[in-house]
């Protein structure tokens, strides 16, 4: 017989043993949802170091592929300055080549050059650097564009520096 018995103190009763058992139940709960919450935070740090990785390997491969296009262009350069004894003619054609060569890069690439002259100033599109009087022109157009923009729209590398005709 037990002490309690003995004294005659009776043991726990059937409900103290449920409500034993279902602490127990609720603990062992709680520790498999926290190992859950601790895994599923793990799983989350790893996403997020493989997102980074895959993101830095994009940019890595994007550069690597612009830089790709930009190589024919320097080597015509060097083959330009490696003549430059030639023909002054010569020269400044194969100089006009390797420009064109280096516009056509950048319109493939997204970002083509814009020839703004006469159209109307967009401020969003244009960067007013001066403006001139000019009789015969409407106002507010451009009149003459001193470095030209690259890109349309939302896709701009930078907008054009331009004269602005303001009329007399």
């Amino acid at each position: 017989m037990s002490q309690a018995a003995e004294n005659g103190e009776a043991g726990p009763g059937p409900d103290a043993i449920t409500e034993q058992a279902r602490i127990a139940e609720q603990a062992a709960r709680i520790a498999e949802l926290e190992d859950l919450r601790l895994r599923a935070l793990a799983d989350l740090d790893n996403m997020r170091k493989r997102c980074a990785a895959q993101v830095s390997r994009a940019e890595e491969e994007a550069r690597a592929a612009v830089a790709r296009q930009w190589l024919p262009v320097v080597d015509n350069l060097d083959l330009a300055l490696a003549h430059a004894e030639a023909d002054p003619e010569a020269i400044i054609e194969g100089v006009r080549a390797v420009r064109d060569q280096a516009l056509d890069v950048l319109a493939r690439l997204g970002f083509p050059r814009r020839d703004d002259r006469g159209s109307q100033f967009d401020p969003v599109r244009h960067e007013a650097i001066a403006s001139r009087p000019d009789p015969g022109a409407e106002a507010d157009v451009v009149a003459e564009v001193v470095r030209p923009a690259y890109g349309e729209g939302d896709h701009q590398l930078r907008p054009a520096q331009v004269v602005v005709a303001r009329p007399d």
